[in-house]
């Protein structure tokens, strides 16, 4: 199944495997994923092609400065013709979230998005009510453009599983991508290849795959290394805060799916180093707010933690 995913998405999407592996890992691990890169790489393409692809519901919310958290969780309003106050559900309300830009919105309005990423549900007057599953959201922001955005407060960073790139297209990725499009739509004649009791199916079958003691400690050891300050580097003088135990949990379970989308029903090593970036290096709080620096930070705690050397089955 997730070998028709990845097929229907190349469909669409031109040489952009690793990707589509964190993003797929991402949600079957049942998290949600920040996109930061600059406009026109295809995030929102990518985002309608992965909803189509498993046949979810999909919804976008463009983020502006003037957006209200009504406007992405809904409000009651007084019906008059049945007398009493309507329950009007907002975006949020879908399986598939495109959180557009969500860095231009007020943190305000920002924060309307905590309960629904964390608890997979929304609080309006006073009533809570449960969102689709899954409930994946995807949000994108521009890495380069400051003038009317509001960075993501630390516990909005937090929620997200993980902060990937579309990065830039090698030469024959992008003239392959020409002679695609040059004369077709490939969006538009994506089909569904799964549906909704499929992921479900998935997410469960992440939970089952086997993590062997040691490299349980292995992620642990990890998690700690990050929050030890000091040090002669400038790279570690500059980290104030470590990851959070949500993160433990968070390259715990991604590794899990990881491992799953190999095709293997046990992590190894490689699973865990292949998603620590991603996973842990946007949780990291410094002084000086630079990704490069601490994404610098978690390829030396790669290398530095010794890794465990097993026989990774099952027992």
């Amino acid at each position: 199944m997730i070998a028709k995913i990845k097929s229907n998405i190349a469909k669409v999407i031109v040489g952009k495997e690793d990707t589509v592996e964190l993003l797929l890992a991402a949600l079957i691990a049942g998290g949600h994923v920040l996109l930061e890169d600059v406009p026109g790489m295809g995030k929102t393409v990518l985002a309608k092609t992965l909803a189509k692809s498993m046949d979810l519901s999909f919804g976008r919310i463009q983020f502006t400065p003037d957006l209200l958290p009504s406007d992405v969780t809904g409000l009651s309003y007084y019906n008059q013709e049945q007398g009493k106050f309507v329950f009007r559900e907002g975006p949020v309300f879908t399986n598939l979230l495109l959180a557009d830009e969500i860095n231009r919105a007020t943190p305000r309005t920002q924060s309307s998005l905590l309960e629904c990423m964390g608890e997979g549900q929304v609080t309006v007057d006073g009533e809570t009510r449960s969102l689709g599953t899954p409930f994946f959201v995807m949000a994108t922001q521009n890495p380069v453009e400051t003038l009317g955005c509001f960075p993501l407060p630390e516990a909005q960073m937090d929620r997200f599983l993980m902060k990937i790139s579309m990065g830039t297209m090698s030469m024959a990725h992008e003239r392959e991508m020409i002679d695609r499009y040059i004369t077709d739509e490939p969006l538009k004649k994506v089909e569904p290849v799964c549906n909704l009791s499929d992921i479900c199916r998935l997410q469960q079958e992440c939970r089952e795959i086997y993590v062997h003691d040691d490299l349980r400690n292995y992620v642990v050891k990890l998690i700690q290394a990050t929050r030890k300050g000091g040090g002669e580097s400038h790279t570690e003088a500059a980290m104030t805060e470590g990851v959070s135990p949500r993160g433990t949990l968070a390259l715990l379970r991604v590794s899990q799916a990881y491992a799953l989308i190999q095709g293997r029903d046990y992590v190894v090593p490689e699973d865990i180093k292949a998603v620590a970036v991603p996973v842990l290096a946007h949780r990291l709080i410094s002084e000086d707010d630079d990704y490069r620096r601490k994404v610098q930070k978690i390829n030396g705690l790669l290398q530095s933690v010794e890794v465990p050397t097993e026989d990774w089955k099952r027992a």
